[in-house]
C-alpha cells in the first residue's frame, strides 16, 4: 500500500476549477518529483495535503496516509498531523523562520508541541536534529538568529524544523531554486539521504526537470490543474508520452541562436584594478576596525554587442562588483569606463555615464511600484535625460517601441504590474531597461525564478534584442546552464577575485581551475543526470 495516494482531487475558486482530478501516489522510501510550471496546481495539491488551503475552498476527493483519510479531518485534528505526520519545507526559508527567535528555540518548539516532552529535552533533541542536517552544535551553535546564516544554512534550519519528529512524508516546494549550485547540490544530497536513512516519503515539487532527473526516483507532470504523464523517472523521460512533457523538456535543454559577436571599436566597458571594501566592527573593545575586502583588483572588459557570464556562489562578490559598476556604492580603488568616458570609481558616475548603463533585477515585481501604471513604470529612466527627456507623442512613441520590442503592445502601457504574468512583468523590466537606449545593461539572476518555457522565452527575447539593437549584456547568475546558452565569454568570481575567464564554451569544456570545475560538476544536468538512469 502507497504511503500517500491522492485520488481525484478536484479545487475550486469561486467558479474556476484549480484541481481538475489529481491521481498521484507517494511510496515510503522513495521520492515523487512533481513537475509543472507556475499555475499548474503543484503547490495547490500539496497544501490540499497539508489542509492550508485559503478559506472558502474546499477540496473533493480523497487524500489518504498511511490508509487514513485527511480530507475530512478537523482543522485541530491536521494541526497534531502536521509537524508530527506531515513535515514541509518551503521555498524561501526566511518567511519560515521567525527572525526574533534563535535557530535551536525554532526547531525545539515544533519537538515540544508535539511531543510532550520537557524544554531542556526538547533543546538536546534540537541539538541533534540540527546535527543531523548538517548543523553541528560546536559550529553554529543553538542560541544563532535566522539572520547569522547563509541561505543553504537557514534553508538546513527549516529540514530540521521539518523532519524533527520524524514525519511519514515530508513536501518540499521549489527548496532550492534561491540557491547556488553547490549549495543547492548539498541541500539535495541531505534529502536523499533522509529519505533513505527514515524511510521517509518525498514530494518535491519544482519547475526543474534536471533536478528532478538526478533526485526523483517516480515524476508527475502536472499542466493546468491535471496529472497528464506520471510514472518510474526513467521511464518517463524515456518516452515522453504526452506533447507538455515533451515542450518541457525542450525548454529545459533550450539554447538560444545568437549571430558570432563581431567586437569593434571602443569597448562599452573596461573595468579596471576595481577594489571594494567594508568596514567591520573592531574585534576588541576601542579595538581599531578592520576591513573586508569583496572585490579584490578586478579588471575585465565587455566589447559592444558582447554577452559577458559573470558567475559564483552567494559571497563571492558578483552583486558587490555589479553594485560598483553601476555606482550604487563607492570603490576604494580602481576605474570605470562605459562607452569610453571613464570615471573615478571612488566618485560615481556622472549622469551622462548613468544613461549608458541600465540593470534588470530577479524579482520584477519587487522593483516595481504597483500603484503606478506600466507607462510610468518603463519611463523611470527618463529622469537621466533630464531636459532631453521626450515628451507628448514622442514620449508615448518611445514607450510602444520599448513594449512592442519584447513581444508587448502600446495598449500594455495603460495597465497595471498585477495584471501580467511573472515571465510578462520581467519582459516590462527589460522594456524599461530598454527605453533610453543603454549601451550595457546588467541582468542580475533575471530568469532564475521563471518557469523554463518562459526563462526560454526571455533567453530568446534577449539574444534577439542583443543581435539587433547591439546591446551588451553582463549576465550574473547562479544557474551555468542558463549562463553557457546566452554568453559568449564567462567570468568566474570566488572570494572577490576572477579565478577564471574565457570563451563560454572553452571555460564549461575545460575548465583550468579547481572551483570551476565543482561549481560545473554541481550544476544540475539533464543529459547527464538520465545518462545515470540509461
Amino acid at each position: 500500500m502507497s504511503l500517500l495516494r491522492v485520488s481525484d482531487l478536484r479545487l475550486g475558486i469561486g467558479e474556476t476549477p484549480i484541481l481538475k482530478g489529481i491521481d498521484l501516489s507517494v511510496d515510503a522510501g522513495r521520492i515523487l518529483g512533481v513537475i509543472g510550471e507556475s499555475g499548474s496546481g503543484k503547490s495547490m495539491t500539496a497544501l490540499s495535503i497539508m489542509h492550508l488551503l485559503p478559506t472558502g475552498t474546499r477540496p473533493t476527493g480523497s487524500i489518504r496516509l498511511d490508509g487514513q483519510e485527511l480530507l475530512d479531518k478537523h482543522d485541530r485534528d491536521m494541526c497534531t498531523i502536521r509537524g508530527k505526520d506531515i513535515g514541509m519545507v518551503f521555498q524561501e526559508p526566511m518567511t519560515a523562520l521567525d527572525p526574533l527567535k534563535t535557530i535551536g528555540a525554532q526547531v525545539a518548539e515544533t519537538i515540544l508541541v508535539h511531543g510532550g516532552t520537557s524544554q531542556r529535552a526538547a533543546l538536546a533533541e534540537a541539538d541533534r536534529v540540527l546535527g543531523r542536517v548538517g548543523l553541528p552544535a560546536d559550529l553554529f551553535p543553538r542560541d544563532r538568529y535566522p539572520h547569522e546564516l547563509s541561505g543553504g544554512q537557514r534553508q538546513r534550519v527549516v529540514i530540521a524544523m521539518a523532519i524533527a519528529m520524524g514525519p511519514k512524508l515530508l513536501i518540499a516546494d521549489e527548496p532550492t531554486t534561491a540557491l547556488d549550485v553547490t549549495t543547492q547540490a548539498t541541500i539535495l544530497d541531505l534529502l536523499r539521504r533522509l529519505v533513505d536513512e527514515d524511510g521517509m516519503g518525498l514530494i518535491f515539487i519544482t519547475h526543474d526537470l534536471a533536478v528532478v532527473a538526478g533526485l526523483a526516483d517516480d515524476i508527475a507532470v502536472m499542466r493546468q490543474g491535471e496529472v497528464v504523464e506520471s510514472g518510474p523517472t526513467g521511464k518517463v523521460f524515456r518516452t515522453l508520452a504526452h506533447p507538455y512533457s515533451r515542450a518541457l523538456f525542450e525548454a529545459s535543454s533550450h539554447v538560444p541562436v545568437r549571430d558570432p559577436s563581431l567586437p569593434g571599436g571602443e569597448p562599452v566597458l573596461v573595468v579596471d584594478q576595481l577594489v571594494r571594501d567594508y568596514r567591520i566592527p573592531p574585534r576588541r573593545l576601542f579595538g581599531p576596525a578592520g576591513t573586508f575586502r569583496a572585490v579584490d583588483s578586478i579588471s575585465f572588459r565587455i566589447e559592444r554587442g558582447e554577452n559577458v557570464g559573470l558567475v559564483g556562489e552567494s559571497g563571492s562578490g558578483k552583486s558587490t562588483l555589479a553594485r560598483a559598476i553601476m555606482a550604487l556604492e563607492p570603490a576604494q580603488g580602481g576605474s570605470i569606463a562605459i562607452d569610453g568616458e571613464a570615471h573615478d570609481a571612488k566618485e560615481g558616475a556622472s549622469l551622462a555615464t548613468r544613461r549608458k548603463l541600465q540593470v534588470v533585477f530577479q524579482d520584477p515585481y519587487g522593483s516595481f511600484d504597483p500603484r503606478q501604471r506600466v507607462d510610468t513604470l518603463v519611463t523611470e529612466p527618463f529622469h537621466l535625460l533630464g531636459r532631453e527627456a521626450p515628451q507628448g507623442d514622442e514620449r508615448k512613441r518611445r514607450i510602444a517601441t520599448a513594449l512592442e520590442n519584447v513581444g508587448l503592445t502600446a495598449a500594455d502601457a495603460e495597465k497595471y504590474i498585477h495584471e501580467f504574468s511573472g515571465g510578462q512583468r520581467q519582459r516590462i523590466a527589460i522594456a524599461r531597461a530598454l527605453i533610453i537606449e543603454p549601451s550595457l545593461i546588467i541582468l542580475d539572476e533575471a530568469v532564475s525564478a521563471l518557469d523554463v518555457s518562459i526563462r526560454a522565452q526571455i533567453l530568446d527575447l534577449l539574444a534577439e534584442l542583443s543581435d539587433r539593437l547591439g546591446i551588451s549584456y553582463l549576465f550574473i547568475s547562479h544557474d551555468l546552464s542558463v549562463v553557457r546558452s546566452i554568453t559568449d565569454r564567462v567570468l568566474v568570481m570566488k572570494n572577490g577575485k576572477i579565478v577564471e575567464q574565457g570563451p563560454t564554451d572553452e571555460v564549461f569544456r575545460n575548465p583550468q581551475h579547481p572551483y570551476t570545475r565543482e561549481l560545473i560538476a554541481a550544476t544540475p544536468n539533464l543529459e547527464r543526470a538520465l545518462a545515470t538512469r540509461a
